[in-house]
């Protein structure tokens, strides 16, 4: 496959223009899209691919064919050679396959979301489902907690519950001698 990637110096040659001129039509959706770096003699090198050479042909050719046409009508009779219009047509044809290789492009890109959906979709399904029977379970252990209470709580049902006083106990010292006096801040050396 990489006979068939070409450099900027190898497309401007081909198409009789400068580099510059080449490199004014790589911006950088087309970069993106056509153009990869390969490593030519241990150098990275920015290659063209098949599709964006078609497209880099298609519009060097259609620049440099409107004087070819405006050449090839002939005297006052306004009729054009039959060259143009195969060449036309065989321009026609590369901007089809370019097209179709685009959308066969695309059309693997919206299976491939297609099934990325449809991934998370039952991995949404599967998430719901280990949260109701999380749910569930919880709600079995508390079940079961009320009950082992309810157990444990049954021998002590004989009239013997231990009454708590909502007082506090007072202090052994509470006189106020016994206390000690807060210290003031501002004695230090007292």
């Amino acid at each position: 496959m990489s006979e068939n990637l070409k450099t900027i110096r190898e497309l401007a040659d081909e198409f009789k223009v400068s580099k510059q001129a080449v490199r004014k039509r790589l911006t950088d959706e087309f970069r993106a899209n056509y153009v990869e770096t390969v490593d030519r003699n241990g150098v990275a090198t920015l290659v063209v691919t098949v599709t964006g050479y078609m497209l880099l042909k298609q519009h060097f050719s259609s620049g440099n064919d409107s004087e070819k046409v405006g050449s090839n009508v002939s005297g006052n009779t306004g009729n054009v050679d039959a060259t143009s219009d195969s060449k036309q047509t065989t321009d026609n044809s590369y901007v089809f396959k370019i097209l179709e290789q685009q959308l066969a492009v695309k059309d693997k890109q919206i299976e491939n979301k297609d099934s990325q959906i449809s991934q998370m979709q039952n991995l949404l399904d599967q998430q719901q489902r280990l949260a109701l029977q999380d749910k569930k379970l919880l709600e079995e252990y508390k079940a079961e907690i009320k009950d082992l209470k309810a157990l444990t709580m049954a021998p002590h049902d004989d009239g013997e519950k231990e009454v708590t006083s909502d007082k506090q106990p007072e202090p052994e010292n509470s006189t106020p001698e016994s206390q000690p006096k807060p210290k003031k801040w501002w004695r230090f050396g007292k």
